[in-house]
């Protein structure tokens, strides 16, 4: 008796990899969108090829991809950036608009509670012992002088976004910081200590002429610095010396702050997206904090060389 081998074991209709009695009709599910199971589609993605539904399509190149593919093709895509490594964007410039809003918010409760000012001012003798007020003295402003805040919350206004947007959000928020530092250490060191260290100073002019000379220093390098920008800050620098009550230390301790930052900008800014350009334009993030220690350094050097050891323990 000959054999034969076997065949495949039959199936029953319901196993998509069976076979199905002679006669019996073929049926099979229509297509759904992975995303919307309930939902029809015939339209599959030129990519993964997987049926996408309307909402789920997004035209490509050629054909439509369905939104994971996207995703997934968007992460290696390249960022475009700015030459000081910001990335290229149109956003709306939310830091200065914050900076603004938290300079307000500080002048409203200066006027409603009247002893926040002698808390928040810098104060020269308690530089050593409230290191905090050499960044918040640039929140606060004149109760008695709407001008004050006004002027500098315009001049912030104007040029803010236009920093934010080369510098990008974090860079422009930590050198808002720094000069706003660095107008303070600048009432350190060329203020007298008597009168000046024991008068309260407030106001963002320090930061506000930080982003000034910022500014023009990098136009400087595009050679398009305007002259009514120039005679802005000239103007600005010496009405100290027909006003009174003006810390024009704090305006050329900020100056020079931004000044330096603008040229470490200059020295670590690289077009292009190559790997050269972008470790390049990271080591401004070293550079800024070196000037920070610096700005620090001045700052211990000068309260020791004035006030001794004791200043960092000082209470009023």
């Amino acid at each position: 008796m000959s054999t034969h081998p076997p065949g495949p074991p039959g199936r029953g209709p319901g196993d998509p990899g069976g076979t199905q009695p002679p006669g019996t009709p073929h049926t099979s599910s229509p297509p759904t969108c992975p995303r919307h199971p309930d939902r029809v589609s015939y339209v599959r993605c030129q990519r993964c090829g997987r049926p996408v539904c309307p909402d789920c399509q997004r035209p490509a190149a050629v054909g439509i991809q369905c939104v994971d593919c996207v995703k997934e093709g968007s992460r290696g895509a390249p960022v475009p950036r700015t030459r000081f490594g910001a990335v290229a964007t149109t956003g709306a410039p939310y830091v200065t608009y914050g900076l603004v809003a938290l300079c307000v918010l500080v002048y409203l409760g200066q006027r409603t509670v009247p002893s926040l000012t002698g808390q928040l001012s810098f104060v020269g003798v308690l530089a050593g012992s409230e290191p905090w007020r050499f960044v918040t003295s640039a929140f606060v402003h004149s109760p008695s002088s709407l001008l004050h805040i006004l002027f500098n919350m315009y001049i912030l206004w104007i040029f803010g976004p236009v920093l934010e947007k080369m510098l990008g959000r974090a860079r422009f928020l930590l050198v808002y910081l720094i000069c706003a530092v660095g107008g303070s250490v600048g009432v350190l060191l060329i203020a007298p200590p008597n009168p000046g260290w024991i008068t309260h100073v407030v106001g963002a002019s320090g930061a506000i002429f930080g982003l000034l000379l910022l500014y023009v220093v990098l136009a400087l390098k595009q050679h398009q610095v305007p002259t009514s920008l120039l005679v802005m800050i000239a103007i600005n620098l010496a009405l100290p010396f027909f006003l009174p009550g003006i810390a024009w230390q704090a305006h050329v301790g900020g100056a020079l702050t931004g000044a330096a930052v603008g040229g470490l900008l200059i020295l670590t800014s690289a077009p292009g997206r190559s790997p050269q350009a972008a470790r390049r334009r990271a080591l401004f993030w070293p550079a800024l904090g070196a000037t920070a220690l610096v700005l620090a350094g001045l700052a211990v050097w000068r309260i020791l060389a004035v006030l001794g050891p004791s200043a960092f323990s000082v209470q009023l």
